[in-house]
């Protein structure tokens, strides 16, 4: 028997019938694709952006994901739970003055701006318009756990991503919140903790001896303190190692520091969470700051050139007692990549570092 067709009256009506539907959805704000208490997926790489999801192609924990870190939360992170609320803090801990470690960004802002996000509407051309700087410190606390410990328990402060040994990136703020990490800088800025225990003068009193140690090989490797246990590193069994196996020595802010190098896996998620600041904000160009011959500058910015001061940036471009990220931290490896990243290239960089044959120079 031969397939019947509608005719042209019933093809039309046909037609007509679908054009309702779609457009009684489109009324009703409905996506005919989208069924209620349907699960909408991450895929993990994703940070959060005035409320946006946006992909950085690295691991990322943010604050509302198992094992995350939490900058909104009043009560302290690592005290007995009875005594984590905002009374008993405040009791115990002195240098806690306030139960918020975060507030509104306003400078740059109309009045009338100001009232519209001051309730959480911010919209992401606004944020592009004020943040324009990168912040990049180390956090002399060794591991991201730790890290958040003293900054949110013991002394009120807060940065938008911290960054552990083994790559992962961990998000404590939507970026449109004031995180408090860079004094003058706050307003404009987001900024990350790279675990590092920091740079010394050469010769003098440093915790490297108990963070790093040799392999039978001669290999360097990481060694978190057994008081900090696993040190909440979230690879099982993860060896860390520095990208260079032995301090490195360089000037910053006019005094001669050593430090070791930061790990391979922080390179690598560093490299690309900037790729994709610099992308999701126009205003933070992906260089740092050079002086008239085109070289990094390694010391504080003149007050007079702070407001001018734009992009990827140390800790110590903003404060004279500050040196992070120190004389190891490889400025033009980090941003060169970065940068063939904005062009779609280094495709199988992650990759070669997870097999261990990425080693910076």
């Amino acid at each position: 028997m031969m397939k019947q067709h509608p005719s042209p009256p019933q093809l039309s009506q046909f037609c007509l019938r679908l054009l309702w539907l779609a457009a009684a959805a489109a009324l009703c704000g409905c996506k005919t694709t989208s069924r209620p208490g349907a699960r909408a997926p991450r895929t993990g790489d994703e940070i959060v952006v005035a409320g946006q999801f946006f992909h950085t192609g690295a691991r990322v924990v943010t604050w509302m994901d198992p094992g995350g870190y939490d900058a909104y939360r009043v009560e302290r992170r690592f005290s007995p739970l009875d005594k984590a609320d905002w009374r008993s803090t405040s009791a115990e801990v002195k240098d806690l003055t306030s139960p918020n470690r975060y507030n509104l960004r306003r400078e740059g802002l109309t009045d009338e701006e100001i009232e519209r996000v001051r309730g959480g509407g911010w919209d992401l051309p606004t944020l592009q318009k004020v943040v324009d700087q990168w912040v990049i410190h180390y956090d002399v606390c060794g591991t991201s756990r730790q890290c958040f410990k003293v900054l949110h328990d013991m002394r009120g402060l807060s940065v938008h991503f911290m960054l552990d040994l083994d790559g992962t990136i961990y998000q404590t703020l939507d970026l449109k919140e004031r995180g408090w990490h860079a004094t003058s800088s706050n307003s404009r800025s987001v900024g990350v903790e790279i675990a590092n225990m920091g740079a010394y003068p050469p010769g003098g009193k440093n915790p490297f001896a108990e963070w790093y140690a040799k392999d039978a090989d001669g290999r360097t490797r990481i060694t978190i303190p057994e008081r900090f246990g696993d040190g909440g590193i979230r690879t099982p069994n993860f060896v860390g190692r520095p990208a260079r196996p032995e301090p490195v020595r360089g000037v910053v802010q006019g005094r001669e520091l050593e430090q070791y190098d930061f790990t391979p896996e922080q390179y690598d998620a560093l490299i690309k969470l900037t790729a994709a600041l610099c992308k999701i904000f126009p205003k933070i160009p992906c260089d740092y700051p050079r002086d008239s011959e085109g070289n990094l500058i390694t010391r504080k910015i003149a007050d007079e050139d702070l407001p001018n001061l734009r992009g990827v940036i140390g800790h110590y471009h903003i404060q004279t007692n500050k040196v992070d990220p120190g004389p190891a931290f490889q400025w033009d490896y980090v941003l060169d990549r970065a940068r063939k990243l904005l062009r779609g290239g280094l495709s199988g960089m992650a990759d070669h570092v997870s097999r261990g044959h990425l080693r910076p120079r």
